[in-house]
């Protein structure tokens, strides 16, 4: 029912934020009358206000068409590889001239992004800056309300799946790397895959802000999924696609719901940010409110959550710490198999967080390096980014110079250890 008011609420918004859009250009356009009239400026600035605040915004593109490799701008290609119900695995191959053919044999990096409700080009800045020194593949999650209830359910145990059929497809030299969510399903796949003893264990694993052990340094996700029940999770969060979408009937967490608890974060901070873009609109500075509607065009394009994913994610990360306890087992290849992190011994280990993250407080991802016992220390490696929060160790100044350094360094070791082990 909540989703259906929803989408009446949107069929009426739509309208009006049609409307004060057309009036806000109509207030600035210098061969408008309406632009002479006083403080045209500021109507104009609250019109588009409205506009952003009551418009739906629809996934954004990853449109990432270059690349700075060894000093020269190439070109680059966005593919899709591999094609699945609930996701698509993108490449990003760069177009590289004759003059660095060389550089046509750099690692390729396989990132997970998070279906966490946002969408995968949240991480175009990562993808960008990889672009520099690899090939670059990322998974690009589908919004459930867009997959048919043909195409079954998609639990936590497929989101496992998914990654060993990935990093089968490209191994065995391909690095890894998990942003926020992934890093518990990623771990899962590349235990199963060491205890399996399967040929194509990738060369090295990021990971990067993610709740591996989410009893550490609780924050407000940790202590709302520790005092709820799982019922009332399946109860208060839980919806049915309404019957304009291809998914309908299928049972969602939706997405707008999930915006709102992402805002319900730290909403002063977007009222501030909000009226900053106001005032910037105000004044004429179009570079800090260009800058605005980069990140809320990304921020407020949220997808839904497939219900079994989400509930799964609830029970065996927040509430039985299954992971850490040595206690998940996975349905994989018809059999359940129990994920096992210490049978990892070749594959090296990075992990990230950060000082400031609200979201996977500190230790959270650092407690991989426990987990894989059987990875001698030499093999392992973490970084606590100072000053940064959640979303600051994959994105912005920071992640571009201080942190993928450090994952371009440490990836291309592990590719050196590699090769001499194979020497050897």
């Amino acid at each position: 029912m909540l989703y259906d008011i929803r989408e009446a609420q949107r069929a009426f918004l739509n309208p009006l934020s049609n409307w004060a859009d057309s009036m806000s250009q109509l207030y600035t356009n210098p061969y408008s009358p309406l632009s002479y009239v006083p403080f045209a400026n500021r109507i104009s600035a609250g019109l588009e206000l409205v506009h952003r605040l009551g418009k739906e915004y629809e996934k954004p593109r990853f449109d990432i068409r270059c690349a700075q490799v060894a000093g020269r701008e190439v070109p680059v290609a966005e593919r899709v590889e591999v094609v699945r119900p609930f996701c698509r695995l993108l490449k990003f191959e760069r177009l590289l001239p004759e003059a660095l053919a060389h550089r046509r044999n750099d690692p390729a990096v396989l990132v997970f992004a998070p279906l966490s409700g946002h969408h995968a080009t949240l991480l175009r800045d990562t993808v960008q800056s990889l672009l520099a020194d690899h090939t670059v593949y990322i998974t690009d999650w589908v919004d459930a309300r867009m997959v048919p209830l043909r195409e079954g359910n998609f639990q936590l145990d497929d989101y496992v799946g998914y990654a060993i059929e990935f990093i089968r497809r490209l191994g065995p030299d391909v690095h890894v790397m998990s942003v926020c969510q992934p890093t518990v399903p990623v771990l899962g796949a590349i235990s199963l895959m060491a205890s399996m003893g399967d040929a194509a264990l990738p060369r090295s694993m990021t990971m990067m802000g993610g709740p591996i052990d989410a009893r550490r340094s609780p924050t407000e996700v940790n202590n709302l999924a520790r005092t709820r029940s799982f019922e009332w999770f399946e109860r208060t969060v839980i919806y049915r696609v309404p019957a304009k979408y291809p998914g309908a009937g299928r049972r969602v967490y939706p997405g707008f719901l999930q915006h709102a608890g992402f805002v319900a974060m730290n909403p002063d901070r977007h009222v501030n940010s909000h009226w900053d873009f106001y005032l910037s609109l105000v004044k004429g500075d179009l570079e800090d409110a260009e800058s605005h509607r980069r990140f809320y065009d990304e921020y407020n394009a949220v997808l839904d959550l497939p219900a079994e994913y989400y509930l799964d994610t609830i029970r065996t990360v927040f509430q039985d710490y299954a992971l850490p306890l040595g206690r998940w087992r996975v349905w994989f290849e018809g059999e359940h198999r129990r994920v096992a992190p210490e049978d990892i011994r070749t594959v090296p280990l990075l992990t990230v967080e950060g000082e400031l993250d609200d979201i996977s407080g500190q230790g959270q991802t650092k407690a991989a390096h426990e987990l894989c016992a059987g990875l001698p220390a030499s093999m392992k490696k973490h970084i606590t980014a100072a000053g940064a929060g959640h979303y600051g160790i994959f994105s912005g100044r920071r992640w571009r110079e201080i942190l993928y350094p450090e994952v371009r360094d440490f990836i291309a070791a592990s590719r050196q250890r590699a090769k001499l082990r194979r020497v050897v």
